[in-house]
């Protein structure tokens, strides 16, 4: 009891929100969410409740289905996102009439019949259903798993002497502590993210409120599962046998907050509902919460009626004048969505991974790469937003900033809290990586002029992102099998000459018959056909296969690729360089450590490459930090990347997504936030930072190059990979297209070669002057490159199997 004894409120108070700041920054959320009360009948008759009652003359006992669906509808029109179920524990137990309804419905118990209807919630109107029955055994928790998101059980409080006469829960056994710790362990082994909290006020001591604590404490420590825990104040209410009780004191809820944070694990999610501290939010904020619970702008709350939900509006002013953000989350925070293979049954993991970004919080617009549609207006303003960014309590951003700029290395955890930035944290990372570029390259903004030739797209892998690749074994077989001649190549490669390119990149699905001598023979076909073209050519993937094949190691395979005319490699084929997402992003391909080991093997040959990262998929922030300090490592090694090259993830013809086992590629802000963050993880190591205009279209470009970027990659000529996953924005930017973009961001253009040197003034003007390109049955022509909105693809684009 020291803390009881020894330590001031004001000093408890101070520890818990310093620990709520390091966990969870600035935030505050909440779920924005619809209240249905399927039922108000319980067997149970706990003295302070007045949302149970006993069965009313020509009152259904159970809201119908019809009626449920209409408030979900309702809600959902409003933007809710949950469907929060209450209801009384097991009437059908004491109340005839509960049991008479039931069975006319054809349901053995109200359990049965919220699983039901809690389905019909989810697929007919795709809010997310949070359950609160009360005690469950395991094959209910397991029913409905099924079709909620989450579900919860307050305990109230661990003490056995409320329930004795007298007490506040005497009369109610679905009250006693031992069944409730029962069901919040059962619901532990069933891997439910769980709600649960304590009730103050109610008659227990402080020590009982501990005892409370720790039980729960013991079970989240066994099981990690329990999501938030609520913190609740016992308001007195009419008509009922508590209603001459007091309610706690201010200071009394305001301790338990505070205890409640210090005794929990760092990043536990302590709540107390707004409603039932009006007036006193920043003392309930100081106290150490990070959350304000559900709040419905549809329907009321049916538990405390006489305290109504504060307005949305109204509840982010408070938390704003609190020094905080009021942020939206589901039903399941944000910590579990990001492992719901894990916390979410694999019926609501599809529709999970459309509400959320790669952080789990929800996604907050409809925009996607590789769609038409204009970036979000909020992320442009806040690229456009007029220095200084308002600074924003409990951030570090500031001196992350700093480390970045002065060179030093990120950790990972660091780097995952500039990917988790918004609002003014965003503006200042997207200033600072753009500052960096302008001290690197000044306001020159460079591209190249290259051909995609991709020889072949018959593979034998099994890439689930990928949609280009056709064969028996390929993951999408849309599209005709191709396999080009390398007199077609080499044509290819003669006509981009002609044009004006100084580079082709090229790249193919791993072809079952081709072996390391057809990689040889295509560097030197376009070596027939144009000596001095450079090859940018053959993924980490490539080069590791077409080694195995011929029996030598990779380093002998390329020297022979160097000799052969080879010049630099697409480093490509990364996608996320973290096992854990190729195991099932590409769980065939080359691990992590063997992409390394290729890209190493490249540039002790002298064969320099890109860096690339696809994501946006069913990787995470921590992903893309690990992924980012793998090439920074590298880079401090060899020195051989040439660019770093976010490749946003397109989702709509992509095998894993039309699974549903994606999410729809990464939102606007992150998209940004990759070019940025990789500026900065990257600074002193990676001069270049390119953008794929193929996947963000003009206006993604021109944020982009607000954030760090400094090159658009290549005009090109033939880009299928990206159009194959449904990217609209073309395939090929001729240079004067290119240049107008880069000068209408009062930027100087630079047509480069692929190793950053410029480019000759003959090959300057023959790409200004090219011709349209011939027609082909595999790749563009007449028919398409003369369209107005004709694009093409940056020059590392081609993610391939």
């Amino acid at each position: 009891m020291s803390l009881v004894d020894d330590v001031s409120l004001d000093d408890l108070m101070r520890l818990a929100s310093s620990l709520r700041d390091e966990a969870h920054g600035h935030k505050i959320s909440f779920s924005r969410k619809v209240f249905i009360p399927l039922t108000q009948l319980c067997r149970d008759v706990c003295h302070y409740c007045t949302f149970a009652h006993a069965p009313r003359k020509g009152q259904r006992a159970y809201l119908t289905v019809d009626e449920v669906l209409a408030i979900a509808r309702a809600g959902h029109a409003a933007g809710c996102k949950e469907a929060l179920f209450t209801l009384g524990d097991k009437p059908e137990l004491r109340y005839r009439h509960a049991q008479d309804e039931l069975q006319a419905m054809g349901y053995p118990t109200t359990l049965a019949y919220l699983e039901d209807v809690a389905r019909a919630v989810f697929k007919e109107v795709g809010l997310l259903p949070h359950l609160n029955p009360g005690l469950m055994e395991a094959d209910d928790l397991a029913a409905l798993r099924k079709v909620s998101i989450s579900q919860g059980i307050m305990l109230e409080s661990a003490s056995a002497r409320l329930c004795e006469r007298g007490g506040p829960h005497f009369g109610s056994p679905d009250k006693d502590p031992a069944a409730r710790l029962r069901t919040i362990e059962l619901a532990g082994q069933q891997a439910v993210p769980f709600t649960t909290g304590i009730l103050i006020g109610i008659g227990e001591t402080r020590e009982e409120r501990i005892e409370s604590l720790l039980a729960l404490r013991a079970l989240d420590e066994r099981y990690g599962h329990i999501q938030e825990i609520i913190v609740q104040n016992f308001r007195p209410k009419p008509d009922t046998r508590m209603a001459d009780v007091e309610a706690a004191p201010l200071e009394e809820h305001l301790w338990t907050i505070a205890l409640a944070r210090l005794l929990f694990r760092p990043d536990m999610n302590i709540q107390a509902p707004p409603n039932l501290s009006p007036g006193v939010l920043d003392m309930i904020v100081a106290a150490g919460i990070n959350d304000w619970g559900g709040v419905s702008p549809v329907t009321p709350d049916h538990v405390n009626p006489e305290a109504p939900w504060p307005h949305l509006t109204r509840l982010q002013e408070a938390t704003a004048q609190c020094g905080k953000k009021l942020v939206e989350r589901l039903a399941i925070y944000p910590s579990y969505a990001r492992h719901s293979e894990r916390w979410a049954d694999r019926s609501l993991q599809t529709a999970l991974l459309g509400f959320v970004d790669g952080n789990g919080w929800p996604r907050l617009d409809d925009w996607c790469p590789g769609a038409t549609s204009e970036p979000p207006v909020h992320d442009i303003a806040l690229l456009r937003a007029a220095p200084p960014a308002p600074a924003i309590k409990g951030s570090n951003v500031d001196g992350l900033l700093a480390k970045a700029q002065s060179g030093k290395r990120l950790d990972e955890n660091e780097i995952v809290s500039l990917f988790a930035a918004e609002d003014g944290e965003f503006t200042a990372i997207c200033r600072a990586a753009d500052e960096l570029r302008r001290d690197v390259n000044g306001d020159t903004v460079s591209y190249v002029v290259t051909r995609n030739i991709n020889y072949t797209n018959i593979c034998y892998f099994k890439c689930q992102f990928c949609a280009f690749s056709k064969g028996k074994l390929a993951e999408n077989l849309r599209g005709k099998p191709y396999d080009l001649p390398h007199a077609e190549i080499g044509r290819r490669v003669r006509e981009a000459w002609d044009r004006g390119a100084t580079e082709v990149c090229m790249q193919g699905g791993i072809h079952p018959s081709y072996t390391g001598a057809t990689y040889l023979a295509i560097c030197r076909t376009v070596k027939d056909y144009a000596p001095e073209m450079h090859i940018h050519a053959f993924s980490p993937l490539e080069v590791f296969q077409g080694a195995k094949t011929l029996g030598i190691s990779v380093g002998e395979f390329l020297h022979e690729l160097k000799l052969a005319g080879l010049g630099t490699l697409p480093g490509t084929a990364a996608e996320i360089l973290d096992d854990e997402v190729r195991a099932i992003l590409c769980p065939d391909k080359i691990k992590t450590a063997e992409w390394l080991e290729v890209i190493t093997a490249a540039h002790r040959t002298g064969l320099r490459s890109t860096a690339t990262i696809m994501f946006g998929h069913v990787d995470r922030y921590d992903h893309w930090a690990r992924h980012l300090l793998h090439i920074r490592d590298l880079q401090a090694e060899t020195g051989g990347f040439t660019e770093f090259v976010p490749l946003p993830f397109v989702h709509m013809e992509a095998p894993i997504y039309l699974k549903g086992r994606s999410r729809k590629g990464p939102t606007f802000r992150e998209v940004v936030l990759m070019h940025a963050v990789g500026r900065l993880t990257l600074h002193t190591l990676v001069p270049n930072i390119q953008t794929s205009w193929v996947k963000l279209g003009e206006s993604g470009v021109r944020a982009c190059l607000q954030a760090g970027v400094n090159d658009l990659g290549g005009t090109l000529m033939d880009e299928t990979i990206s159009r194959s996953a449904g990217a609209q924005h073309g395939h090929e930017m001729a240079p004067l297209e290119m240049e107008s973009l880069i000068r209408s961001m009062n930027r100087t253009p630079r047509q480069r070669t692929t190793l950053y040197g410029d480019a000759h003034d003959d090959r300057y003007r023959a790409s200004l002057n090219a011709a349209e390109l011939a027609l082909t049955s595999t790749g563009a022509g007449t028919s398409d490159i003369g369209m107005k909105k004709s694009r093409s693809r940056d020059l590392t684009d081609a993610v391939v199997s």
